[in-house]
């Protein structure tokens, strides 16, 4: 990347006080608490100042499980031919209620296919909730924050000197943050999975197989990283490393198996139809064009549709990496980043490139990814990769404080 670098500053002592800047945790820090406190300043504004606006409670979900929805809260009504059905924040806040009345008793509307196996996140928030509803949604804004600032510093610790400010971009994510203003797991689950291959790297195999399992439970992208790791590690004959990287799916298989119990039409591979190969692509591109040539030329709304755009060049960037640098160094990263490339293409229309912030989510994992790969391999050319993510940062930024207006609501 530093090589890359140059095409952006070609001048060496630019280069090397952004490089200085970069590398320098105390005022990346503050760039992380001004950006984060900004973005939830300009959802909370629109909303009567509630943090409970992140959580996206919708009426749907809300009058199902009054009794857990918390007094005060902001519940989305929907727009025409939208139900009120709210964003996965607050099916994360229900699962952790239950969890927090030592209960399996599944909230209403709860889709236990694909719901039911992330168990990661809620039940880490769930001793919140032990001191009440609101003190639930308190829990979610300090793991999101708390374990994402934590794999940073781990990140920073792993990085040689000459690579630190490599973990700057990371705590800038712009998927990192569109995942905490929802407040879903996405973040969440990086986190774990950055701490675990901390603790993995360390030798601290014990406290690795408990985070990795965590992480998987939180969500199952963390394989990406995970299953490349183990594979290398059995192609290195490395079978010590081997049996710890296979130890992190005992956690995730106990409750899979104790999910066959409780739904026996459950299985993994009920996640499969979100999946259309290509077909997310190329209905995106047929929105692209039908707004093109529509005679209603509502800025806005081309804007809106644009957004997902530089995801589309992100994809083609990747892919692009895919097939440069030293195919001898940093091989595992380089397959895990490939797997999350591949479901990126292989998403569907409906379930992920019909809004950014389902697709987005697709591309958080990519960023730890892509620092471990370059912390191998100095000939990486990701400079535009990285460009790219800071073009998506300050478009969203510019979405969430101008473009992005108050949604139809009520206090409840």
């Amino acid at each position: 990347m530093s090589g890359s670098l140059s095409k952006f500053l070609p001048n060496e002592k630019l280069r090397s006080e952004w490089i200085a800047a970069l590398g320098n945790p105390k005022l990346v820090t503050v760039v992380f608490i001004i950006l984060y406190s900004f973005s939830s300043f300009c959802v909370w504004k629109k909303y009567s100042w509630s943090p409970s606006s992140q959580v996206n409670f919708g009426k749907e979900f809300a009058d199902q499980n009054k009794d857990q929805t918390p007094p005060g809260a902001i519940v989305f009504l929907g727009e025409e031919g939208n139900l009120g059905a709210g964003y996965d924040g607050q099916i994360f806040y229900y699962y952790s209620r239950m969890l927090s009345g030592f209960s399996l008793d599944w909230p209403q509307g709860f889709e236990t296919s694909f719901r039911a196996p992330r168990i990661g996140y809620p039940l880490l928030v769930s001793p919140f909730g032990w001191f009440g509803m609101n003190a639930t949604i308190f829990g979610m804004y300090i793991l999101n924050l708390g374990i994402f600032y934590l794999s940073y510093l781990a990140i920073r610790d792993l990085l040689s000197e000459p690579k630190k400010y490599l973990s700057s971009f990371y705590l800038v994510s712009p998927f990192a943050l569109g995942s905490y203003i929802l407040l879903v797991s996405d973040t969440v689950m990086m986190g774990l999975s950055v701490l675990a291959y901390w603790c993995f790297i360390k030798k601290r195999f014990w406290v690795f197989s408990l985070l990795a399992g965590l992480a998987i439970l939180t969500k199952e992208q963390a394989i990406f990283l995970f299953f490349p790791l183990g594979l290398i590690a059995l192609f290195e004959r490395d079978f010590r490393k081997t049996a710890w990287v296979a130890s992190s799916l005992v956690l995730p298989a106990a409750w899979s198996l104790y999910l066959r119990t409780q739904f026996p039409e459950w299985t993994p591979g009920s996640l499969g139809h979100f999946f259309d190969p290509f077909g997310g692509l190329l209905g995106y591109f047929g929105e692209l064009q039908q707004a093109l040539v529509s005679e209603d030329r509502n800025f806005i709304l081309l804007i809106k549709k644009f957004s997902r755009f530089p995801l589309v060049l992100l994809l083609l960037s990747g892919t692009y990496l895919l097939f440069k640098g030293d195919w001898k160094k940093g091989l595992a990263f380089r397959l895990g980043f490939g797997i999350l490339l591949l479901t990126a293409y292989a998403g569907g229309y409906v379930l992920y490139w019909a809004t950014y912030e389902n697709v987005s989510r697709m591309f958080t994992f990519s960023l730890p990814l892509l620092i471990f790969w370059e912390k191998e391999d100095d000939t990486l050319p990701s400079a535009t990769y990285w460009a790219l993510l800071g073009i998506i940062l300050i478009s969203f930024l510019i979405k969430l404080a101008f473009i992005s207006k108050p949604l139809r609501h009520l206090v409840w």
